[in-house]
């Protein structure tokens, strides 16, 4: 069997950016994932150490927004490989990473990226 958990509206300043500046002044970023992964044992044995972690994923996922990165598709995907990587239960990883207020010459909101790995 099947589960999906969600970590939603994960909130950081990093330096990913093609332009010098952002990589120097920096910005901030939405993250979300949505995990995909084998149930096992953990409802049956309420087995919380067979479980995904979610203070690690939380962790992997802050760890690799620390890494300067000049696209946001490259953000998501190092995020999806360093969780599976953890987690080989894991069957899929669903990320989106979002730029707020991109500076793109006008108001916008955000920008983002979906990637499923």
């Amino acid at each position: 069997m099947l589960y999906t958990i969600q970590l939603q509206d994960m909130e950081f300043k990093a330096y990913h950016g093609c332009y010098d500046l952002e990589q120097k002044v920096g910005n901030r970023f939405n993250v979300a994932l949505t995990i995909t992964t084998h149930l096992g044992d953990v409802a049956q044995e309420d087995a919380v150490e067979k479980a995904v972690n979610y203070l690690t994923v939380y962790e992997i996922v802050e760890a690799q927004m620390k890494t300067t990165q000049r696209t946001i598709e490259r953000v998501a995907q190092n995020i999806i490989g360093a969780v599976k990587e953890h987690f080989p239960q894991i069957v899929e990883v669903e990320c989106t990473v979002a730029k707020l207020a991109p500076p793109l010459g006008g108001k916008i909101g955000r920008v983002s990226v979906t990637l499923k790995g």
